[in-house]
């Protein structure tokens, strides 16, 4: 089982109104001078939300939303000082689809 972490919200609040590509963008500067692996993503692909535990969250949303879904809590608890408007939770799954689902970021050049 693979622990997931996230961080939701509607696209609109996630993507336009909040710096969140800035942010990420000095986040995978970051992990490159670590040389550290990318271990988090975007999606607009909330399946995940369908499991029973989180259908709580779900029915909170506006749509269209949004996530940002990381290997590391930290990360996400750091987004959510940051982002105040998104709800934080976490999941665990066996399943790569996840991972297939998570725009990658290994190919985003940072100056």
């Amino acid at each position: 089982m693979i622990q997931y972490y996230f961080l939701v919200a509607s696209q609109d609040f996630l993507l336009s109104q909040e710096p969140i590509e800035e942010i990420l963008r000095e986040r995978i500067k970051h992990y490159k001078e670590l040389k550290k692996n990318i271990d988090f993503g975007v999606t607009t692909n909330l399946s995940f939300l369908n499991d029973p535990d989180l259908k709580y969250i779900k029915k909170q949303l506006l749509k269209p939303s949004a996530a940002i879904i990381s290997l590391n809590p930290q990360f996400i608890n750091w987004l959510k000082l940051r982002i105040c408007y998104a709800i934080k939770g976490s999941f665990s799954s066996t399943s790569m689809q996840i991972q297939n689902s998570i725009a990658s970021f290994d190919n985003v050049n940072v100056p």
